[in-house]
């Protein structure tokens, strides 16, 4: 036998070592890259809120300038009240959009999902119609 070779029962036993050390090289990868992705995720979402946070911060300028617009033509107390009577209209809008929208979901009861179970617990139990 050659220097450094070993025979056939040695190498087989060291397979679950090897296999184990495999996996767990493996796992140790996933965990960095996960990692250096989750950092990279955080900092978009971080951005996203600066954002976000900005938008709130716009909104209230847009009124008032839109209320400054209004003052040209009408005095200020019914320019106030006109922008506020539009975003009265709007709110009105969108919340009448979501009952809707909410209205189209009906229960909330899985109902697909309740019957796909119930038949592979009869396909289990042998009951009923199924493919075999």
């Amino acid at each position: 036998m050659a220097q450094g070779a070993r025979s056939l029962p040695e190498l087989i036993s060291e397979l679950p070592q090897l296999f184990m050390a495999l996996v767990r090289a493996e796992v140790n990868q996933l965990k960095a890259e996960l990692v250096a992705k989750g950092k990279v995720a955080g900092i978009g979402i971080g951005l996203f809120f600066g954002a976000l946070l900005l938008l709130l911060l716009f909104v209230p300028v847009l009124i008032a300038a839109a209320i400054l617009a209004f003052c040209l033509i009408v005095p200020p107390w019914a320019a106030a009240l006109i922008v506020a009577g539009i975003l009265l209209v709007l709110i009105a809008i969108l919340v009448i959009a979501g009952i809707s929208f909410f209205k189209r979901i009906g229960s909330a009861t899985p109902k697909e999902t309740i019957s796909s179970v119930k038949s592979d617990v009869d396909a289990v139990k042998g009951v009923g119609d199924y493919d075999v």
